[in-house]
């Protein structure tokens, strides 16, 4: 297509979207609002610039250049947010490592990434020593601790970063570069094979940012956000950068608060004191809490929550709302950055019945601006929006990630005909709204037809008896495959309820006309431990593996 392109005045000035614009702001706004790490630091956004210019420095003096790769392996905390910024704003790459990997996951990301420096907390000081003599390209590790006294390590540390911190100058003069320059990158550990590398772009993140603005603030629905809010990460900040939401928030100028390693009394006591308003987290986080007696203590009334990861159902979502918290879904994945829809309630809806409104808050929800989501079958063709008619979702928008670090094969299956395939199975009504009825490899079938697993969790979930559920399809001569559940009861309900029970209520969905006979679990297991992933969802691959 023949286009007229801007022909710029040769003095004009290229603005390029770099993380260092995103700090710009809080510095100009809210110079003195506070950042905060457990009840052990507290500082305000003046002090936090120039700690970002003193890690630099820091950096620097240590002989990192731009294009070097800092790791880092610590909890949610002040130290993390500092790499955020620093490191990519110097042009280096910021790995941020998953700590729950096991060691031979943990050297191959370490030596795929080509990591040079590794920031790490004295807490994986062992799982980091146990790899160390297989290290390619480490040249020094730096320590993060909480505590005054240095621990003993087998390994050679360049120091402690507060140490450190303190003998570096602030004054650093953050350089102008390529928008497109590699900003961060991390592993993703899939069901199979090796964990694979995802990457962004300084105008990659800078855009996602402003997309969690506009899907977040900008729309007249349940819950928004604004600058008041005081908000504290219930993802870890490893995981897709805490979904962007600490880049976000910054850019906002938000009271921030850093729980470091979660605990259920640590983080009610948090929210608490420092009122906060606004957090994120996967449905095992918001089970934990919405599970521990100290919930019946405290007033949630003020507090929004975004659940993504995996699905939230509808008896979780009941058992939130009944506390006070603002509840509802957003959804993405590693390779989108994360965001792409919100469950956001339009304001048409906002009269129907509290039913329906906890299935509106339950679902995948609609597309945030610049975010093009399409439903495909097999052939790749388009399906009608209907709210019936399922198939893979497809995904286009300006900060996917363009292809898996050093891994060409993986990249061009991943963007398939120039859309991201996301392996999820969902349908989009009418409203277009997206709800996500399976993964691809999660999908049951049974006798020729298809189950979602996600549907029966959510169904068993609403039982009042039930705490949490995991389904998925095992090997069936007669069948193919059956539904398997396993479903936790809650600690006042054990002995009281039988999988009979269970099942009796699943028949209740069937009379019903809600699902269909054959979709009642065969075998259901009662009060075994449900597997979880590294980022605390529910790992179905193990738990096919267990009861193959």
């Amino acid at each position: 297509m023949k286009t007229k392109l801007i022909q710029p005045t040769a003095s004009a000035y290229a603005y390029p979207l770099l993380i260092k614009n995103i700090l710009n702001t809080p510095l100009i706004y809210s110079p003195e609002q506070k950042i905060l790490y457990r009840d052990q630091m507290e500082y305000d956004y003046k002090t936090f610039g120039q700690r970002v210019e003193k890690l630099a420095n820091m950096l620097q003096e240590r002989g990192v250049r731009p294009g070097d790769t800092v790791a880092v392996m610590d909890w949610d905390s002040h130290r993390y947010l500092e790499c955020f910024f620093a490191v990519p704003m110097m042009g280096c790459v910021l790995h941020t490592i998953n700590i729950r990997l096991t060691p031979e996951q943990l050297i191959y990301t370490i030596n795929h990434a080509e990591d040079d420096v590794i920031l790490v907390n004295e807490d994986f000081l062992p799982l980091l020593e146990s790899v160390k003599d297989r290290f390619e390209t480490v040249k020094q590790v730096i320590l993060l601790t909480d505590k005054k006294e240095t621990p003993q390590s087998s390994m050679e540390l360049a120091g402690e970063y507060e140490a450190l911190m303190a003998d570096a100058p602030t004054g650093y003069e953050f350089p102008d570069f390529d928008e497109n320059t590699m900003a961060t990158t991390f592993y993703t550990t899939g069901t199979t094979g090796l964990p694979k590398g995802v990457f962004f772009s300084h105008r990659q993140i800078v855009l996602h940012t402003y997309g969690l603005m506009s899907g977040l603030c900008a729309y007249d629905t349940q819950a928004s956000l604004n600058s008041s809010d005081v908000y504290m990460p219930l993802t870890p900040m490893f995981h897709v950068h805490a979904w962007g939401l600490p880049y976000f928030m910054t850019m906002l100028g938000a009271k921030q608060v850093y729980p470091g390693k979660y605990e259920p009394e640590t983080l009610l006591k948090l929210i608490l004191t420092h009122k906060v308003t606004f957090s994120h987290c996967v449905p095992t986080i918001i089970n934990m809490l919405v599970t521990s007696p100290v919930i019946n203590q405290v007033d949630l009334g003020n507090w929004k929550v975004v659940i993504g990861g995996s699905a939230l159902p509808q008896g979780l979502c009941r058992e939130a709302l009944k506390h006070g918290i603002n509840i509802y879904v957003a959804y993405g994945m590693s390779e989108t950055c994360p965001l792409l829809t919100v469950a956001n309630i339009k304001p048409k809806f906002k009269n129907k019945s509290e039913d329906e409104l906890v299935e509106l808050r339950c679902k995948t929800g609609l597309p945030v601006p610049n975010v093009n989501l399409e439903i495909i079958d097999y052939n790749g063709n388009p399906l009608p929006h209907d709210g019936k008619s399922a198939g893979e979702v497809v995904v286009r928008s300006p900060w996917l990630s363009q292809g898996y670090v050093k891994d060409e094969q993986k990249s061009e299956e991943l963007w398939a005909n120039g859309w991201l395939h996301t392996g999820d199975i969902g349908v989009i009504d009418s409203e277009g709204y997206l709800q996500i009825t399976d993964r691809l490899k999660d999908v049951i079938k049974t006798g020729g037809e298809w189950i979602s697993s996600l549907e029966l969790e959510n169904i068993i979930s609403q039982h009042e008896a039930v705490k949490e559920v995991a389904v998925v399809g095992i090997a069936d001569e007669k069948w193919g495959e059956r539904p398997l559940a396993i479903v936790n009861l809650r600690e006042d309900r054990i002995d009281k309820i039988s999988a009979e029970d269970i099942k009796s209520f699943c028949m209740t969905f069937v009379e019903k006309g809600m699902l269909p006979k054959y979709g009642i679990p065969s075998r259901i297991v009662l009060n075994e431990t449900i597997p979880k992933t590294s980022v605390g969802k529910i790992s179905k691959k193990d738990i096919r593996d267990q009861y193959r």
